[in-house]
């Protein structure tokens, strides 16, 4: 252990911080593919966050961020850096229709509280299994909805130490992608302002796109969810089966049989077969139709060829 970050381990002792030394990445993503990092430091509020994030930042320690580990896909090799996971936390009322979470709430439980409090505006979000913050910082959507429909504002932590808040027109979001995604900042809170609804009618909507969920992807296999991002003007499941990929298999990996856009680990998948996949995809669909899929997960490698 460097000196750093035995540093940075004291810090989160004295904040009352999980520590767990050389954890596997493949058990905190939902590919369920990475090797070790060199620790993961689980953080569960607002003030956890800006003391260990920012005194990593000052100190020069490599970190990422994670949340439920679900737009991720991590090396075997794994990484020399730290892992901040953020979770945990409870969404609250603040005002008759405005909800604030910590970044580390599931958006499961964020949709069940707007469900339990009678506000509509999230039932597209249910069963996407992300945090509140991976799906600020993606702007993440289905269904026809995306959060920035109903953002209202975000509280973020910057490289320097200093915290921010953001409208929701500061926040540059558009298809996939937030300030979040080129700037460095890390969601720490969000607020949502909702609307007020009949239960049973938000409940019957978010089953209703429940079942959609599970007839249309593959959620028996792991996997970082949509492989790639819609590309301007077309779907990048329909290209690729229109190419004749769906099926098309790489070791362990393999582009799904229930939906092209989806790229599964079928069983011991490693980092390689995913990206030696991904890459054959991504060659073929140009090649045949012109158009440049772009990777939607958020590739965790220390070597130089897939970093960002």
């Amino acid at each position: 252990m460097t000196d750093k970050l035995k540093m940075l381990v004291s810090e989160a002792e004295k904040s009352g911080c999980k520590v767990v030394f050389e954890p596997f990445l493949r058990d905190y993503t939902t590919f369920r593919i990475g090797g070790k990092a060199a620790a993961l430091f689980e953080l569960d509020n607002v003030q956890k966050c800006e003391r260990l994030i920012t005194f990593a930042a000052k100190n020069s320690i490599p970190y990422f961020i994670f949340g439920k580990g679900s737009n991720i896909l991590a090396d075997d090799n794994g990484t020399n850096a730290v892992i901040f996971r953020l979770s945990g936390g409870e969404p609250e009322l603040i005002g008759e229709n405005t909800v604030r979470c910590f970044a580390g709430v599931p958006l499961v439980k964020l949709c069940g509280f707007a469900l339990e409090n009678g506000l509509c505006g999230l039932e597209f979000a249910y069963g996407i299994p992300g945090s509140v913050g991976g799906a600020v910082y993606m702007n993440a959507g289905a269904y026809g909805g995306e959060i920035k429909d109903v953002l209202t504002s975000v509280k973020a932590l910057d490289k320097d130490g200093n915290v921010h808040d953001y409208t929701a027109e500061e926040l540059e979001m558009s298809y996939r992608c937030s300030r979040f995604t080129h700037s460095g900042e890390v969601v720490l809170s969000a607020d949502f302002t909702l609307q007020k609804a009949d239960k049973d009618g938000i409940k019957a909507r978010m089953t209703e796109l429940m079942e959609k969920r599970r007839s249309k992807q593959p959620l028996e296999f792991p996997s970082a969810g949509s492989t790639f991002k819609r590309p301007q003007g077309a779907f990048a499941a329909q290209l690729i089966e229109e190419c004749g990929l769906k099926g098309l298999t790489v070791g362990g990996a393999q582009v799904s049989e229930k939906h092209s856009g989806f790229v599964i680990n079928r069983g011991n998948a490693s980092f390689e077969d995913v990206m030696e996949l991904i890459g054959k995809v991504k060659e073929a669909v140009e090649s045949k139709t012109g158009y440049r899929l772009e990777c939607e997960p958020v590739i965790i490698s220390d070597r130089e060829e897939y970093k960002v």
